[in-house]
């Protein structure tokens, strides 16, 4: 049975999520991790107050994995579609194509038309089509090789 994580400490370890891919930051989200479905609500929370860039991406990036069962995950990857980052708006897309949520498409197609970036549209529509076609991998594999998997 894990011990739960008090507040102050979920503070400090969520503090350690700034995108930097450094090893007290896997630290952190690997404590983090035993909070299972708990822990899209702390990241979307973090995702409101983040100041940069890198620190929303990784609040997205750490959702990924919990998106086909977490209601919170779809919501922040729905909220962050919209976000000024393409990088953030990037992870947001492979978090709803993991999800293969097919209510995420009513807002992927809205928002492929508010953008005009070829980077953000290719990934929007990459999202649209690994969820038409319930297979997460064709957001990775845009060419449908079968040789590229998305892995989470």
């Amino acid at each position: 049975m894990n011990t739960p994580i008090k507040n102050e400490d979920q503070t400090f370890l969520l503090s350690k999520l700034d995108g930097s891919g450094s090893d007290s930051e896997h630290a952190a989200i690997e404590k983090l991790s035993h909070m299972g479905n708990q822990l899209p609500e702390l990241l979307s929370e973090k995702y409101d107050l983040a100041k940069g860039w890198s620190e929303r991406s990784a609040c997205v990036y750490y959702s990924i994995g919990y998106a086909r069962e977490s209601n919170a995950a779809l919501a922040l990857g729905i909220k962050a579609l919209e976000d000024k980052s393409k990088q953030v708006r990037y992870r947001a897309c492979m978090l709803l194509a993991w999800s293969l949520n097919k209510e995420a498409l009513f807002t992927l197609r809205r928002v492929e038309g508010a953008y005009t970036d070829e980077e953000s549209l290719s990934d929007i529509r990459a999202a649209i089509d690994a969820i038409e076609n319930q297979n997460s991998n064709y957001f990775v594999d845009r060419d449908h090789t079968g040789m590229i998997t998305l892995n989470v």
